[in-house]
This record gives structure tokens, C-alpha cells and sequence, in this order.
């Protein structure tokens, strides 16, 4: 199957967390998007990483990707190595989107900037034929996607291009509480997490108004480039 963007996540809810506005706005427009998660977050105050697959599953049918993998790295001692570089590369080639959305490039969480750094430097191995990769049974064909975009995560970064997602802000927002487990509920007899606290999807809210006022619109989803953006055409632009 061939996508049009494919998003890479350290943790099944970083997708959603992050860009899963601008993944369902691209499937309304009739894109396919996947979902490739690193780690099943087993190191998770919350739940337990069997919760969390159930989760990630409910929250790939509610944004509507047509792919969800999991890479089963090691929650938190993942390395930027060439053997996970490797893994992601194999996934590059397998759907070879034309867009690739990725973890933050720093974050409080050291597994983002940990991930943005594997996706961005695979992103270009993945076009390099001296790099074999196969892929049930195959030899995998080269691929290198035209963008690479990081989105925003827990900490503030000033974003190089911003999405509306006003028109799909609740499907975000139904995707993010998919993964129940690991948010506010008055009722949870479990520990307290940064994510738990009842003012945190306050804050995510917050920011992304906060980006969208940036743009004129009501909520957006912030990202950055490694490379600079071109375009032939203004008119596209907000």
C-alpha cells in the first residue's frame, strides 16, 4: 500500500497529541495517512502497554488511517543507531509516502527529540541504494519522501508552518481520549502523571488557539522543517 503521508511516533498517542487534526484534515481531503508507533509505551505510569495497543487501535478507526504498525522498540532506551535507522528506513520504503510527519525535535520526553533525530536521518538514508533493506522476503526499491515535518509537542517551539484543523478539532480531541488510560479521570485510583493532571488537554487546547490566531483561524497545529519550504505557488498560501 502506498501513502501519501505516513507519521512516526515514539509513543502510541504522540500522533494524536500532536498532528491528528492535521492527519484527519488530510484524509477528508482524501489522502491516505499511516501511523507507524516506535514502543508500545511500557514504561507508562498508566495502564499497561496491552491497554495502550487496545487504545491505539480504537484511535486509528476514529481518525480513519489505513495503517497502524508498531516497531516494538523498547520504550525509553531506544538508540538512534543503525539497527532501529534500519527499521524506519524499511517502513519509508514500504509505504513510501511523499510526506513524513515526526516526533518534536526536543521535548521534555527524551524519546521525542530521540525519534525526531532516527526519522530525520532514516529519511535520508531511505534514498541511498548502497542501504539494503528487505521487507518479507523482498529487496527493497529506494525512497526518500519530498518533506519531512516535526510536530510540536509538550514543549514550546516556534512552528515554521501551521495547519487549521478548526473543522476537525473534535475528532482530535476523540482520538486524544482513545487512550483513556493515560488522561484525567477523577475516579483513577492510579498515579498522578504530567499527562493526568486535569490542566494539561487545557493546555493543549491553549496552544493550539494560540496557533491558530497566529493564522487567523480557530485551532492549528504547529510544525518545523529542517529543510526550507518552496512553493510555485502563493495563491496556496494563507
Amino acid at each position: 500500500m502506498k501513502l501519501d503521508i505516513l507519521a512516526f511516533a515514539a509513543h502510541p498517542d504522540d500522533t494524536e497529541l500532536g498532528c491528528s487534526g492535521t492527519i484527519v484534515s488530510q484524509i477528508a481531503q482524501g489522502y491516505k495517512v499511516g501511523v507507524v508507533d516506535f514502543t508500545h509505551g511500557e514504561l507508562g505510569t498508566r495502564g499497561t502497554s496491552e491497554i495502550r495497543d487496545r487504545e491505539a487501535e480504537a484511535s486509528s478507526k476514529i481518525l480513519g488511517l489505513s495503517v497502524r504498525e508498531n516497531l516494538n522498540f523498547q520504550d525509553g532506551f531506544f538508540k538512534n543507531d543503525r539497527a532501529h535507522q534500519l527499521e524506519v528506513i524499511r517502513m519509508i520504503r514500504k509505504y513510501r509516502p511523499e510526506i513524513l510527519l515526526v516526533n518534536a525535535t526536543s521535548d521534555r520526553h527524551p524519546d521525542h527529540g530521540r525519534a525526531s533525530d532516527i526519522c530525520s536521518e532514516s529519511w535520508f538514508k531511505s534514498g541511498l541504494k548502497m542501504i539494503e533493506t528487505i521487507d518479507r522476503g523482498e529487496n527493497q526499491q529506494v525512497w526518500r519522501p519530498k518533506a519531512v515535518y516535526h510536530y510540536i509537542q509538550a514543549r514550546y517551539i516556534q512552528p515554521d508552518v501551521i495547519v487549521d484543523v478548526s473543522d476537525f478539532w473534535d475528532k482530535k480531541m476523540e482520538s486524544i481520549y482513545a487512550f483513556k488510560s493515560q488522561f484525567y479521570d477523577p475516579n483513577s485510583e492510579e498515579d498522578d502523571t504530567f499527562i493526568s493532571s486535569p490542566t494539561f488537554i487545557k493546555g493543549v487546547e491553549a496552544r493550539a488557539r494560540e496557533f491558530g490566531q497566529l493564522i487567523g483561524v480557530e485551532f492549528g497545529e504547529g510544525f518545523t522543517v529542517d529543510r526550507t519550504i518552496g512553493t510555485s505557488n502563493l495563491v496556496n498560501l494563507l
